[in-house]
């Protein structure tokens, strides 16, 4: 339900009702509307005058009729009434698939990019430490920090508060909330550190090592796993080539060609180049820290400035460092091709000290496609690439997590995964793809400073990547780096019959029972069925039973669950069958 006043401040004045009933699309199916009152955005809440107005309102003739109510009983009564018209005339009842996207506050996904950043480290940082908690607890019977991890649970929630996680606070409140979330990550990482000690000498090796959960022999591929890097420097450029692709950066510091070795598939278009750094003026109409105008991406400024250019080595992989200015703002690439990888990394860091400017690196990609799939919590959403209405005219800046992914119809794919982004668009252009990845702003209001100051930005190329792949890199690519991993077989994994699905969280059970519980997801938006394994050291006799996602029994009208059976029934957990529908999200408690 949308608030037909168009406002969750209201006042209760006559403008606003006459409003409300004028805007109105339902009343042909329903008989009241919501008016959510009191002063917002700061407090205050409902006056005097407000009640009074309240008052008069519920009997006043050609005035609406106004009656105090909770919103438990609104929606009560609104349910009631849909219920009563898809059963006596279905045809009428409302049903809207696909994106409900809000044509406003773009600018949010980008503004004071240091809370995005905070954010998505705290939330990898939480995966890792219960994981690697619930692992110490089950295999070395160490405490399980039920009380630390519900306090940092609290806060990272908190801070994701409106107006702390859009960037769109006073400077007071971004300082104390940067100065909250180093102390949160300095808590995970002490409680990650706890757990590893749990396990004494039994560690991974010096390597550095990544823990996303649902790599099923929790390794990284190692360096020595694929061909070391081969760089070939000339007067037109560098070449870096490892025999799965081969990347030509000319002496700007752009890439003008990457070719899948694996297929001979070109992946930049003719004329084109990847990582090319944007600017554009950004003078929102309203609501500065807020709003991205559709005319500002219109008009980009090219960055060509090269102060500097270097070729790296690290081991076996090589790289292209390159330093430009704009401005007083320095921004230094560093391109890195691994070995034995299909990915081309990029780290940007920059020294940013614009204002009213918004700068975005752009990736066209030689795919033809109509949509593009921009990963969001448990799935996608899948976006137009076409402009053809104004609904989709209107999506010129969208929400992605850590990947946005595009294929010509199934037949080759490609992903863009990051670490720290929000904001993203994603245009086709004749017979290719342009996404561009928004890294800054540089808003005047209501934080004179935001965003000034030093920020380093990582995303990576993936070409003839499908969706379960772009699924499994970002994981890793988001995944905190741990010093020295325990040796530890997974806890538990999945055996893929059909479609592919993920585990995403381990952890044990908010009750204190003990129980383990386990996260997994469908992640390409159709059915998936697989086979739950556990670890030897679970025990031949653990069950499993499916819960909703707050630990409790699932409701009887609650919807499919993927555990086959009868609902709440334990079972033998080594070896249950899954059965997800498409990004069905099915938690899972396993006793031993």
């Amino acid at each position: 339900h949308f608030p037909p006043a168009e406002t969750y401040a209201a006042e209760v004045t006559a403008r606003e009702l006459g409003h409300a009933v004028a805007t109105f699309k339902d009343k042909a199916i329903a008989s009241h509307s919501l008016l959510p009152y009191g002063y917002g955005d700061g407090g205050g809440g409902p006056t005097r005058e407000m009640a009074e107005r309240l008052r008069r309102f519920a009997d006043l003739e050609g005035a609406p009729k106004v009656t105090p109510r909770t919103p438990h009983e609104f929606f009560e009564d609104a349910e009631a009434e849909l219920r009563e018209v898809s059963e006596t005339t279905p045809s009428m009842a409302p049903v809207y698939r696909g994106e409900l996207y809000l044509e406003l506050h773009r600018g949010t996904l980008t503004s004071q990019t240091a809370m995005k950043q905070h954010n998505r480290r705290c939330e990898s940082l939480l995966r890792a430490a219960e994981y690697l908690s619930a692992a110490a607890s089950l295999l070395r019977g160490s405490p399980y920090p039920h009380e630390e991890l519900d306090d940092i649970w609290r806060s990272v929630l908190l801070l994701q508060f409106h107006d702390i996680l859009p960037g769109t606070s006073i400077s007071w409140v971004h300082r104390e909330a940067r100065d909250t979330y180093q102390s949160l990550e300095t808590r995970l990482h002490a409680l990650i550190e706890q757990s590893v000690a749990a396990f004494g000498r039994e560690r991974s090796g010096p390597a550095t090592g990544v823990l996303p959960p649902f790599v099923p022999d929790w390794s990284t591929p190692s360096a020595s796993d694929g061909v070391p890097v081969k760089v070939i420097d000339s007067d037109a450029g560098t070449v870096l080539d490892n025999d799965v692709v081969r990347v030509v950066i000319d002496k700007t510091g752009h890439v003008t060609s990457l070719v899948d070795t694996r297929n001979g598939r070109e992946v930049v278009p003719p004329g084109r180049r990847l990582n090319e750094l944007q600017l554009f003026r950004d003078e929102p109409v309203c609501w500065d820290a807020w709003d991205v105008d559709r005319h500002a991406l219109r008009h980009p400024e090219v960055i060509d400035d090269v102060t500097a250019r270097r070729v790296l080595h690290e081991g076996p992989d090589a790289g292209i460092e390159v330093v430009r200015r704009v401005g007083t703002s320095t921004i230094t690439l560093t391109m890195w091709l691994r070995a034995g990888t299909a990915r081309l990394e990029t780290e940007c860091v920059v020294d940013w000290q614009e204002r009213e400017r918004l700068l975005k690196t752009a990736v066209p990609v030689h795919i033809m496609a109509r949509t593009a799939r921009f990963e969001t919590q448990y799935g996608y959403v899948e976006r137009p690439l076409l402009v053809n209405t104004e609904a989709e005219e209107a999506m010129f800046e969208a929400a992605m997590h850590r990947y946005v992914q595009v294929s010509d119809g199934g037949h080759y794919g490609l992903a863009v995964i990051n670490n720290t982004m929000y904001g993203a668009d994603a245009r086709a252009e004749s017979d290719s793809t342009v996404f561009r990845l928004s890294l800054l702003r540089g808003a005047r209001f209501p934080d004179p400073d935001a965003d000034v100051g030093r920020h380093t930005f990582r995303w990576a190329v993936l070409p003839g990547a499908d969706v379960p792949t772009a699924v499994e890199s970002a994981a890793s690519f988001n995944a905190p780096d741990i010093a020295v991993l325990p040796h530890l077989a997974p806890l538990v994994g999945l055996k893929l019959l059909t479609g592919h699905a993920i585990v995403d969280w381990v952890k044990l059970a908010d009750d204190g029972s003990g129980d383990l519980v386990v996260r997994v997801y469908e992640t390409q938006g159709g059915p998936a069925r697989a086979l739950l394994h556990l670890c030897d050291a679970l025990g031949p006799d653990a069950v499993v039973r499916e819960t909703d996602l707050l630990e409790r029994e699932p409701a009887a009208d609650g919807p499919p669950l993927a555990l086959s059976g009868t609902s709440g029934d334990a079972r033998p957990a080594d070896g249950a069958h899954l059965e997800l529908g498409p990004f069905q999200v099915a938690t899972l408690r396993i006793t031993r």
